[in-house]
């Protein structure tokens, strides 16, 4: 039972699942259905072109999954989010519509950066890093939503390790990473008038 649960938990607590479900339920909660519908449209897309560009590597023989495992194929990726994302930042932030959408973006990038940039000593758990991010998000909606999700993060490293995705140390990089991005969200956000 733990490999099917440990599983299981790694898809659920991929950072394409748990960012979007964070962005729905804060919107939701202010009562912002269009913010919400905008959203998940956008995050759709995203996947999709992520999903697109993962199919894409795969079919030219340069990558043997989508899951992007190897660590040529994690570099790769990475670098194709780290584009995406700050591409994305740039565009929202420019059409001044939602700085918030703006700066989450941006943060992300950030995550994706870290994780390029500590390569060398450790595989930055991504899965992580984006579930304690949206964890602390979520404290906008209340600390209850924001405790379930960091329980839910904890299951998430469990998995992680079950599944010998990562390390301990890898772990504790994606938290640490994860958790400064989200303790910075909100504070930056009031900042800029989100």
């Amino acid at each position: 039972m733990p490999a099917p649960l440990a599983r299981a938990l790694s898809i659920f607590g991929h950072p394409m699942l748990v960012l979007p479900m964070a962005v729905l339920a804060i919107a939701l909660a202010q009562g912002e259905r269009r913010t919400a519908a905008w959203s998940a449209l956008g995050f759709g897309a995203f996947a999709a072109l992520v999903m697109g560009f993962s199919w894409w590597q795969v079919r030219r023989g340069r990558w043997g999954h989508v899951d992007a495992s190897a660590r040529h194929e994690r570099s790769a990726l990475n670098r194709f989010l780290l584009i995406a994302l700050t591409a994305g930042a740039v565009l929202v932030a420019w059409r001044g519509a939602q700085p918030l959408l703006a700066l989450g973006l941006a943060l992300s990038a950030f995550m994706i950066l870290a994780a390029m940039l500590t390569a060398r000593w450790c595989k930055l758990s991504l899965h992580l890093a984006f579930a304690v991010f949206a964890a602390l998000l979520l404290h906008k909606v209340g600390t209850l939503w924001m405790v379930i999700a960091l329980l839910f993060a904890t299951a998430i490293a469990w998995s992680r390790l079950a599944l010998e995705r990562h390390t301990r140390r890898d772990l504790l990089a994606g938290a640490v990473v994860g958790a400064v991005a989200g303790l910075a969200f909100w504070p930056l956000a009031a900042r800029w008038g989100g």
